[in-house]
């Protein structure tokens, strides 16, 4: 019998309308010094959110007010992760919130989507999402479906994750397939499940409930089924809580609009109404300036803790994530790594043609920048 694989043992080390808050440096030397010490410095800076009080607090009690955010994040292991992620989801639905997104790295950050196994990303994110369901189930009362993008991902799901999957109770399976569609999309299904050599297995009805599931989960899907996504939750969740789990939606949303992808449209109608609850996004930078060592490293993140604020956070010696700038609305990618330089003292002096040079004609995404074709503005919120 497949048993469920163990909880991985993680660090970030290995891997933000408030006003935007001010932060302040302590003990340090501005990055533009000529010190022998300089490539140490962006390391060795320590950073901490303007409201003090809050980091203070954070250090004496595990019971703050979680809409203050955090000063510092360090997670010892992916239990940690899911945990606050499980708390997020809940304080989420307790609000009344029924599209929801958590996004985290699945694996290790030393281990990227191009150098690792695609199967190790995809049972990860099983992995992740039955630990959060299960945490789930020890606050309040849930019946979740995971949904999968089609049948044979399903059915592969059973075979390795049978023991975990026995472990939920109320727990249901479905996949995108669950779809009526026409004949011609039916037999091409039937065809792609046959050379898939994934038949039907006594398995198969096991996790089934005539009760309705209070919570749909959807995993490992691509760009091209969020559209099919869309399908489902007219179809069978109008009006109960989605959550999209790990699909990297910044990176699906650049292919919308491409040939052979669905159009840009799908994010101003769809997924613009899905608030990120709990979101880990992080980012490796580098700058070159005009004194030895002539190129400084850094690393920061994009950081949403619901019902806390979106935060910025710097990269510390010790692995750990310190918050430098806090908003109620989405921080965008350029605008994270403008905290982030302008923390470490690396900005370039507003309005010069080497700022421009720098940052470019366009500092956003599309779907950064056309907030007037959006339905809902919840996944800025």
């Amino acid at each position: 019998m497949a048993m469920a694989m163990p909880l991985m043992t993680f660090s970030l080390s290995s891997l933000s309308s408030l006003p935007r808050s001010s932060i302040s440096v302590v003990s340090s030397t501005p990055l533009r010094s000529s010190s022998p010490t300089l490539s140490k410095l962006s390391y060795t800076t320590k950073i901490q959110c303007a409201n003090t009080n809050k980091q203070q607090k954070s250090q004496t009690t595990q019971s703050h007010d979680p809409k203050s955010g955090v000063a510092v994040y360090k997670p010892k292991s992916y239990e940690v992760l899911v945990t606050d992620a499980a708390n997020s989801l809940a304080f989420s639905l307790q609000d009344g919130k029924i599209r929801l997104e958590i996004d985290f790295p699945p694996l290790p950050t030393n281990i990227s989507s191009y150098k690792g196994s695609s199967d190790e990303f995809i049972d990860a994110n099983i992995q992740l999402a039955l630990a959060v369901i299960r945490k789930l189930q020890e606050k309040r009362e849930t019946r979740a479906c995971v949904v999968f993008p089609d049948k044979p991902e399903m059915l592969r799901a059973c075979r390795i994750f049978k023991t975990a999957l026995d472990s939920i109770d109320g727990i249901t399976i479905g996949s995108l397939d669950d779809i009526p569609s026409g004949p011609v999309t039916t037999f091409f299904k039937s065809v792609r499940n046959t050379l898939d050599f994934d038949f039907e297995d006594d398995s198969e009805g096991r996790w089934q409930s005539n009760e309705p599931p209070s919570l749909y989960v959807f995993i490992n899907c691509s760009t091209r089924e969020l559209s099919v996504i869309e399908k489902y939750v007219e179809k069978f969740a109008t009006s109960t809580p989605t959550l999209l789990f790990n699909l990297e939606l910044d990176t699906l949303r650049a292919d919308l609009g491409l040939l052979g992808f669905p159009t840009k449209d799908l994010h101003y109608r769809f997924l613009s109404q899905f608030i990120p609850v709990f979101y880990i996004r992080i980012r490796e930078y580098s700058k070159t300036i005009g004194v030895a060592p002539y190129i400084v490293n850094y690393s920061g993140a994009l950081f949403r803790q619901y019902p806390g604020p979106w935060q910025v956070m710097l990269k510390q010696a010790d692995g750990s994530y310190a918050c430098v700038a806090e908003s109620a609305t989405r921080f965008t990618l350029g605008e994270t790594k403008e905290e982030l330089l302008r923390v470490l003292g690396l900005q370039e002096e507003q309005g010069t043609s080497l700022e421009f040079l720098r940052r470019g004609y366009k500092s956003a995404t599309w779907w950064e920048e056309d907030v007037e074709l959006e339905t809902s503005s919840d996944w800025r919120s």
